[in-house]
């Protein structure tokens, strides 16, 4: 996402107009839901994807001649078979894409940018609310703790819209808001070769990494160019040095030795962590749990850890034990997790 709106940033910032083209609502089978993104530039340069296929093709069509034109729109696209074909999909469904003309002599629209790309940096929740009518658009930036600014819109009628995907509701107005960031902070522990691979991952994929390891080369830009923070210090005050983890945290626990692990791993439990995993083999996890077990932690303590990490896809490669990992984070994130533990558990 922050590719985007860099994008954006820049095209205004050269004095170029751009069409954001977002699917605002969706229903049956469509390859991309409410809150997928493409910017269109005035080369014709495209950045983000509605799907692909027929309909993001028709899309840069609109897009290019509302660039002409200047305006802004809403359109509604139905996904046949045959346009489904081509990107495997069996039965077709409806997007309703909001394309929005962003003019770069538009100032309150380049300050709502500015606050964009500030909050993607930031370790809180934030929406991106727009709303729109017969006379175009307004668009502002919503977190909790600066409010809604840009937009003069009641509370109780945006409180519904700030869930974890694009929602629309329409009255007098057209309201939308899609988050920007989610709550919550990736702690990386260890910056070996798996751990640049999911950093990477993990960054396309919109969490927000902070990285920490004991080696001052391990924790460097040209390994972490995405990171939020870069951490250097003993695993043995890594938690300390981090900062209080909440629950809307997770921990990623892949150091380079045995006991670096550990060190991490019972200070780990002490929080209240969304998410902790930590990598090895089964034979590692069972010492690490008698130790536990010695130290004073319960059963139901050790049960929280997923280890080994990740989901069992068979990979090898750093870079694919990395897709593991972010997977199963990205399942925790959904909720998906918790179902499947909730039916083991049934």
């Amino acid at each position: 996402m922050k590719k985007l709106w860099t994008a954006l940033n820049r095209e205004l910032a050269a004095g170029r107009p751009a069409v954001l083209c977002s699917i605002v609502a969706s229903r049956g089978s469509t390859p991309r839901g409410a809150g997928a993104r493409m910017l269109v530039c005035a080369g014709g340069e495209t950045t983000g994807t509605i799907g692909g296929g027929a309909v993001e093709h028709r899309a840069a069509l609109t897009a290019a001649a509302l660039l002409e034109k200047g305006a802004s729109r809403f359109a509604q696209y139905r996904l046949t078979p045959s346009d489904t074909a081509d990107i495997g999909m069996i039965c077709g469904g409806d997007v309703r894409v909001y394309f929005q003309y962003i003019d770069p002599a538009d100032r309150r629209a380049g300050e709502t940018l500015d606050r964009v790309l500030a909050l993607l940096d930031s370790p809180g929740a934030a929406w991106l609310v727009t709303e729109m009518d017969g006379s175009g658009w307004r668009m502002g930036t919503f977190d909790w703790a600066g409010g809604l600014r840009g937009l003069d819109v009641p509370m109780e009628r945006l409180e519904p819209l700030l869930g974890s995907r694009g929602m629309l509701e329409e009255g007098e107005t057209v309201l939308y808001a899609e988050p920007l960031t989610r709550a919550g902070t990736v702690y990386l522990f260890g910056g070996g070769h798996v751990a640049r691979e999911l950093a990477h991952i993990l960054a396309m994929t919109d969490f927000r990494v902070a990285v920490c390891d004991q080696r001052k080369q391990a924790v460097s830009r040209t390994y972490f160019p995405e990171a939020s923070s870069l951490l250097c210090c003993p695993f043995e005050e890594a938690l300390e040095r981090t900062g209080p983890v909440t629950a809307e945290d997770y921990v990623v626990i892949m150091t380079p030795g045995h006991q670096g692990d550990y060190e991490v791993l019972r200070q780990a439990l002490r929080t209240p962590a969304r998410y902790i995993g930590c990598i090895g083999s089964r034979k590692k996890t069972a010492v690490t749990r008698e130790r536990l077990l010695a130290e004073g932690f319960t059963g139901a303590d050790i049960g929280r850890v997923h280890a080994p990490i990740g989901l069992p896809i068979g990979g090898e490669t750093p870079a694919e034990v990395a897709v593991s990992v972010a997977a199963q984070l990205i399942a925790c994130r959904s909720g998906r997790l918790e179902e499947e533990a909730r039916h083991a558990a049934d």
